[in-house]
């Protein structure tokens, strides 16, 4: 399994992720806010099984999204689950590792007025996700273009570890299940490419990185415990 695939089973991915990591929804619904409502071309690194690829058409359905993933059954999911929300004709997938683009081994079409990812760069090295954020930041339209990521982040201490795993097992506690049954389901992924099991960063040190690359404005607009997006204006 690459990692990013989480389940053994695609088809566990979108009901399983929403009993792992409390309030999955709401975390992407802030993203797509985020987006500039004329933003008519959206890169997304990391489409997975199509869920915020689906949230962005559904808002902002006259715009085009190029999804891009390095797993051949993410992108031919999230393609059908495309398809049969009729958005077919704003959608591209694209199957490639972001890490060969953020090193300028692969080439997309720049010239992007967002840029979103979710639940993928966090499998970056520390070194890499920075150079994907230049990269990104090289990307995009200006002014007024912007990137937004979510994620899991580090706890910033062993205490705060702690907070955030009890705030993840009462999440799955409400959801009638619990972390070890959710878990059994997950298989076991080996690296790929540029990315490994979870390289987590904290919050401030991927805030210093997105600034460091140079987007001007620097925010966190939804955080919740070990989950955060966050991200800039150009």
């Amino acid at each position: 399994m690459f990692p990013g695939e989480v389940f053994a089973n695609t088809a566990d991915f979108d009901s399983g992720i929403r009993q792992l990591l409390p309030r999955y929804d709401e975390m992407l619904d802030v993203l797509v806010r985020c987006i500039p409502s004329g933003a008519q071309r959206i890169l997304e690194l990391g489409c997975g099984t199509g869920e915020l690829s689906l949230k962005i058409l559904k808002r902002y359905p006259s715009a085009q999204l190029i999804s891009v993933d390095y797993s051949p059954r993410m992108i031919e999911f999230a393609a059908d689950k495309v398809r049969s929300a009729g958005y077919a004709n704003q959608w591209k997938g694209i199957e490639a590792d972001f890490g060969d683009w953020a090193n300028y081994e692969i080439n997309l079409i720049d010239g992007f007025d967002a840029c979103v990812s979710s639940l993928a760069i966090h499998h970056l090295t520390d070194e890499m996700k920075f150079k994907l954020f230049q990269r990104i930041y090289d990307s995009l339209k200006k002014p007024g273009s912007c990137f937004w990521n979510a994620d899991p982040i580090l706890a910033e201490s062993p205490a705060l570890a702690e907070v955030y795993q009890s705030a993840r097992d009462d999440w799955a506690s409400g959801q009638g299940t619990t972390l070890a049954e959710i878990r059994s389901k997950i298989g076991k992924s080996t690296p790929h490419g540029y990315s490994n099991p979870d390289q987590l960063a904290t919050l401030s040190a991927h805030l210093e990185m997105v600034e460091k690359a140079g987007f001007k404005t620097v925010a966190v607009p939804w955080k919740y415990y070990g989950l955060a997006v966050f991200g800039g204006f150009v």
